[in-house]
C-alpha cells in the first residue's frame, strides 16, 4: 500500500479494501535516504494499526539497495539506506523488511554472496539493538540478481554472523520466472521442501502472491494479476491452502490504480479458493 500523504494512510487504505496484512515501503522506495517520520506520524501509524486490526504490517526496502555490489559509492550507500530503514521500521514497530539479496554485476555468484554476507554483518553491526529482521526474497534470476536459487540465500544465512536476524519472504512469480513449476501441488511442495530442507520451514516470514506474465524459467520479473499469467487463478488454490502457513501473512504486488479495485479483485479471487 502506498504511504502517499502520511504512512499512516498505508494502513487506512489497507482497512478500506479489507486487508489482513499490509506491506509497506518505509521512505521513497526511488531514493537513498528519507527523514525519520514525525512523532505524531508514528502515533497516527499506531492507531491506524490497531483500528485496522491487521494480522500483520511489514515493510520492504529500496529497490536501490545493493549489498551485492562492489562499487564503492553505490556499496556504501547501500549499507546506510539499509541502516536507516531498520531504523524507521524500529521507530513503526514493524517486525521485518523484505529485502532483494543483491546483484553481483558480473563478479560472480561466490563473490556476490560474500559481499551480500558483509554487508548484512555490517549493517547488523550497527543496528545491534534492533529487533527488526530481514526477510531474504527469492528473486526471478533477472540479469545477474542471486536469490533465483534457494541455496543462494541458504548459503547467505550459512555465512552471516547473526543468522536470528534473518527470515524468507516467497514470492510466486519469482518461484515461477526463476524455473520452480509452482503450478502443481507437486510443483509447490518440492519448492517448499527445498526452502525447509536448506533453510528452515520456520524462517518463512512472509508471502507475495503475484501471477506471472512471463514463461516458467524466463528468469524475467513481471507480475501479472491473479489468474490473468502464466501460473493462472487455480494454482494458487493449493497456495492459499497450505495449512502449515496458516499464519504467515500474504500480499499483493501486483500494477493498481487509486482507487484499488484492482486489489480488490484480487483478493477476491484468492479468497475464493480458500477451502471453508
Amino acid at each position: 500500500m502506498s504511504t502517499a500523504g502520511g504512512v499512516w494512510k498505508a494502513l487506512e487504505r489497507g482497512a478500506s479494501i479489507h486487508c489482513e496484512s499490509v506491506q509497506i515501503f518505509v521512505k521513497n522506495n526511488m531514493q537513498w535516504f528519507g527523514k525519520p517520520h514525525a512523532a505524531e506520524d508514528i502515533v497516527k501509524f499506531k492507531e491506524a494499526r490497531a483500528q485496522g486490526k491487521f494480522a500483520r504490517v511489514f515493510g520492504h526496502t529500496g529497490y536501490m539497495i545493493n549489498l551485492g555490489s562492489s562499487v564503492p559509492v553505490n556499496r556504501a550507500k547501500s549499507l546506510q539506506s539499509l541502516i536507516e530503514e531498520i531504523q524507521l521500521a524500529e521507530a513503526l514497530e514493524i517486525p521485518f523488511l523484505v529485502l532483494h539479496p543483491g546483484a553481483h554485476l558480473g563478479a560472480g555468484e561466490a563473490a556476490g554472496i560474500k559481499q551480500i554476507v558483509a554487508g548484512l554483518n555490517e549493517v547488523f553491526a550497527a543496528t545491534r539493538k534492533s529487533k527488526v529482521r530481514i526477510a531474504l526474497e527469492n528473486t526471478a534470476g533477472q540479469g545477474t540478481c542471486l536469490g533465483n536459487k534457494i541455496e543462494h540465500i541458504a548459503k547467505i544465512f550459512d555465512a552471516v554472523k547473526k543468522p536470528e536476524r534473518l527470515g524468507v519472504c516467497l514470492d510466486t512469480a519469482h518461484f515461477f520466472a526463476a524455473g520452480y513449476d509452482i503450478r502443481t501441488r507437486k510443483g509447490w511442495n518440492t519448492a517448499i521442501g527445498e526452502v525447509a530442507t536448506i533453510i528452515g520451514r520456520d524462517q518463512i516470514l512472509a508471502f507475495h502472491l503475484n501471477d506471472s506474465k512471463t514463461d516458467l524459467g524466463s528468469r524475467v520479473d513481471r507480475h501479472a494479476h491473479i489468474g490473468q499469467g502464466k501460473i493462472g487463478k487455480e494454482a494458487f488454490r493449493h497456495i492459499v491452502n497450505d495449512a502449515r502457513f496458516k499464519n504467515i501473512p500474504a500480499c499483493l504486488e501486483t500494477p493498481k490504480s487509486e482507487d484499488l479495485h484492482e486489489d480488490v479483485e484480487n483478493l477476491a479471487a484468492l479468497r475464493s479458493l480458500v477451502d471453508r
